[in-house]
């Protein structure tokens, strides 16, 4: 039988994301996924700051900043009426600004890296049964077997792994019925930005495809479910265009693909079930305003690959992984709770509701401190681990938990760097010159040396995921604090 050390099954960003974490961190992976080849239909198309931060730590960026669409914006309207404008802005200067870009060309970069890192996607293979045995798991597929030390889940929404685990993916629907489509079409509409109408009958967004001739766009609406045969998915949307925009000129031309889809509000009652473990969709699933679905497994990868990868190869107990779900389901339940929040703001049921949306609400995502937050909210930079197993209500900020930002800083020979540049996978320690690394042994090789650009009397541990692990003055407080984390998952 076929083996490897862990086994993913789902080539989508979070499986794709994980595996980079993995190999990068010298772990043996294999991915599956049951499709023929890799998808070429766009699905989610924002990364937010997290997700940019993410990729740019697995070396998996590359060229995205070039080729996204660069319309960060989106205009609501009542018929021809604007009412208010939200601007996603830059936070911590340009490098984090959101990206408008479709998430196959994600996937193709993910791919590519994985390649570079001597992995690959084993396409045409279906997961259709699995055995947790004390020191594995067995994969049953349709052409054999697979054992590994660990299975991940990253198969969507309707994950076989989750189904066969036999874990609760307990929710409720929100919304019935969604329309969607990537068109080419003619109208004059604003291409610098996103726009959204607002009327008594439902949605219609608008948002800009990058394209050679500049004409595609991503056109979504909600209908209400009819008895019988549904409508073509394009003649309903060139009905509804006119009807709740206002546009009367326009015209879809050409159709890349459609799809309709219902939104759910879903989570796991666990993550992890022995050696099986969820992330992404497979774990949680939820409105798609806020662009916040695949932003939010890629950010479950990283948590979970320097983890697993400790775990994997000896230097930790299997206790660690409780913690991925101690701080991954935590925000995942705040992610399920604002956008839930948001799709009923926008779809505002009654008349009074929607008073309130255009004529109150609504208007004051004008405010420049409206316009702040939302970026900030949306960029998933805010997440912390402060009230986890790992972290720490106590003492200055940062604490253990919270993220740190990309600092400058100088490598161990004295060259001028970035935090975030250094991480890549590895552990930083932030400290003078003087300081030893050898009470890090037990994290194995992937440690860096970094030295702040300005005196600085302390010690900062970095987790590979620029969370603050642990900082202060003692090396044997450090050692102490090392101990709990490997040997327990706690370090409180």
């Amino acid at each position: 039988m076929d083996s490897t050390s862990v086994l993913v099954v789902g080539a989508g960003p979070a499986g794709l994301a994980l595996a980079c974490g993995l190999r990068g961190l010298g772990v043996p992976v294999r991915v599956i996924d049951q499709a023929a080849g890799p998808a070429t239909t766009s699905r989610a198309n924002i990364l937010h700051g997290r997700g940019v931060e993410v990729l740019n730590r697995l070396g998996a960026l590359g060229d995205l900043r070039d080729r996204a669409q660069h319309a960060i914006r989106i205009s609501y309207y009542v018929a021809n009426k604007r009412l208010a404008t939200v601007s996603f802005g830059k936070i911590e200067g340009k490098q984090l600004v959101a990206l408008l870009v479709s998430q196959a060309e994600i996937e193709a970069v993910l791919r590519k890296r994985l390649t570079e890192l001597g992995g690959t996607v084993e396409w045409g293979r279906e997961l259709t049964g699995l055995a947790q045995r004390p020191d594995g798991v067995t994969a049953t597929l349709q052409d054999g077997e697979l054992s590994a030390d660990y299975l991940v889940g990253c198969d969507g929404a309707h994950s076989t792994v989750r189904k066969l685990s036999g874990i609760g993916f307990p929710g409720v629907p929100l919304v019935d019925q969604w329309l969607l489509a990537d068109v080419r079409a003619d109208w004059e509409l604003d291409r610098t930005g996103s726009s959204g109408w607002f009327h008594r009958d439902g949605l219609f967004f608008a948002m800009p495809m990058r394209s050679a001739e500049n004409d595609t766009w991503r056109l979504m609406a909600d209908v209400r479910p009819t008895d019988g045969e549904q409508p073509d998915v394009i003649d309903q949307l060139q009905q509804l265009l006119p009807e709740r925009t206002g546009q009367t000129d326009a015209k879809i031309r050409d159709v890349a693909w459609t799809s309709t889809f219902r939104i759910h509000r879903r989570l796991a009652d666990r993550y992890r079930d022995g050696r099986i473990l969820l992330v992404g969709d497979a774990a949680h699933i939820h409105s798609p305003f806020g662009g916040q679905g695949m932003n939010t497994g890629i950010g479950d990868a990283e948590n979970l690959a320097w983890k697993l990868a400790l775990v994997a190869q000896g230097h930790a107990h299997a206790a660690l992984l409780n913690t991925y779900q101690a701080e991954r389901r935590a925000l995942a339940e705040d992610v399920l709770r604002n956008t839930t929040a948001s799709t009923k703001l926008m779809l505002a049921d009654g008349a009074v509701a929607r008073i309130l949306r255009d004529r109150l609400i609504t208007p004051l995502v004008n405010l420049q401190v409206v316009q702040r937050r939302v970026t900030w909210l949306a960029s998933q930079l805010w997440v912390t681990y402060r009230k986890g197993p790992l972290g720490s209500g106590k003492g200055s900020r940062p604490r253990p938990g919270d993220r740190v930002p990309d600092l400058d800083c100088r490598d161990e020979h004295g060259r001028p760097t970035r935090l975030h540049t250094e991480l890549g996978g590895k552990w930083a320690l932030l400290a003078p010159a003087t300081t030893s690394l050898e009470t890090l042994a037990p994290l194995g090789e992937h440690v860096v040396h970094l030295i702040p650009d300005r005196p600085w009397r302390e010690s900062w541990l970095i987790r590979p995921d620029a969370h603050l692990a642990w900082r202060g003055t003692s090396q044997p407080a450090l050692a102490q604090w090392l101990e709990k984390l490997l040997s327990g998952g706690r370090t409180a």
